[in-house]
């Protein structure tokens, strides 16, 4: 059976990004590798381990290059959370920046929220519900 292994940014600061998601989003430093023939270092963030099969970010830097463009095809990520009110301040108080806060999606029930990485990545955190955390 296939399954999604992690989601792959490029980072113009990896410590800088590397603090924002295990300081202000909880997330742990899984690993890190460093490539000097090739001159990029790697680092796999996520809230659990890679072998329990749960998606990880990788956060890529490639030496010397400081910010890239996004373009207009990627989203964001999305984080189911249990308690999105409380995250959003706890992100707040850490430092994070919240583009959208806590509440309700437009024309719908589902609470959503919005923060973003130092790199401008867009991370959405959705509010679970009772049938929504028996899963994952």
């Amino acid at each position: 059976m296939a399954q999604l292994l992690h989601t792959m940014l490029r980072v113009g600061n990896l410590e800088r990004s590397i603090e924002f998601y295990t300081k202000v989003l909880g997330m742990k430093l899984l690993r890190q590798s460093e490539n000097s023939e090739y001159q990029y270092t790697l680092a796999f963030v996520g809230f659990d381990e890679e072998s329990t099969g749960r998606a990880v970010i990788e956060l890529t830097y490639n030496w010397g290059t400081e910010s890239y463009e996004h373009g207009n095809a990627f989203g964001h990520i999305a984080i189911g959370e249990e308690d999105i009110y409380a995250r959003c301040e706890a992100i707040t108080a850490a430092g994070g920046k919240v583009i959208r806060p806590a509440g309700p999606v437009a024309g719908g029930n589902t609470e959503i929220a919005f923060v973003e990485d130092p790199d401008g990545y867009k991370i959405e955190f959705i509010q679970m519900s009772s049938a929504q955390k028996g899963l994952g």
